[in-house]
């Protein structure tokens, strides 16, 4: 009895750590991202786009690649407490689990097909990583500002990884060690997984650039199938 009173207290617990009340009724696109698992790195991507008081499915699940390392919960509409885990902090080959907003989208051409404030990359553009900066987890024109980190990711690569990319709102505002420049882009394989971002076929990243419209307040839903499970009430997601 001590024992099932002790699981019904921790679940109870990991219910109300995460503290968020639901998807917004004016978030009408979602992007729900699941895995088999905390340390999975594949998994399956679904668009839905709200009807009434509930979501349908748009189009086919593609596959998609998380982190290396598998996902650990974020910070963005969700708000995981310290004794929460795994949490995602700076370095540590994850994707962020729960809900977030998207920010703009951006790429290697001039301009983009698409709704989303789109930047086109150059060899200045930079995402600071580098948790001490004033600048930590924004996209920046490091020929335009003064340089105050020793780490971060050129936008503007020599391979094709962000020759279409979409900006997550995870650690936004940035909390230092947080975690940062969290994209959606292109995958180097779908047996590769990523240093914290979700990764995807071109033919994917680009449907989505199609689709998305900032009017939607669209959200990236992402979480191992079991938490997702989980909270699919609590947070009024749509059934998988």
């Amino acid at each position: 009895m001590n024992t099932l009173i002790k699981t019904c207290a921790a679940l109870l617990t990991l219910l109300s750590n995460v503290a968020l009340a639901q998807i917004p009724e004016t978030s009408r696109q979602l992007i729900v991202v699941t895995t088999p698992g905390w340390n999975a790195l594949q998994g399956t991507a679904q668009r839905y786009e709200r009807h009434g008081q509930g979501f349908q499915k748009v189009g086919e699940p593609f596959a998609i690649v998380v982190g290396k390392n598998g996902m650990a919960w974020g910070t963005g509409l969700t708000t995981p407490t310290p004794d929460q885990q795994p949490l995602k902090h700076e370095g540590d080959g994850k994707a962020p689990a729960g809900i977030f907003k998207l920010g703009g989208a951006f790429g290697y051409a001039p301009t983009a097909d698409t709704r989303l404030p789109y930047a086109a990359s150059t060899a200045t553009r930079e995402c600071v990583d580098d948790s001490q900066s004033s600048h930590y987890n924004t996209l920046v024109d490091s020929s335009a500002v003064n340089k105050d980190w020793t780490s971060s990711e050129r936008m503007l690569r020599k391979d094709q990884l962000y020759r279409q990319g979409i900006f997550v709102e995870h650690n936004t505002p940035a909390l230092a060690n947080g975690g940062s420049c969290i994209f959606l882009h292109i995958w180097r394989s779908v047996s590769s997984g990523t240093l914290g971002c979700t990764a995807m076929d071109p033919v994917n990243i680009q449907a989505l650039f199609a689709w998305l419209d900032p009017r939607e307040n669209p959200l990236l839903v992402q979480l191992p199938a079991a938490q997702y499970d989980l909270y699919r009430e609590r947070w009024k997601l749509p059934s998988r």
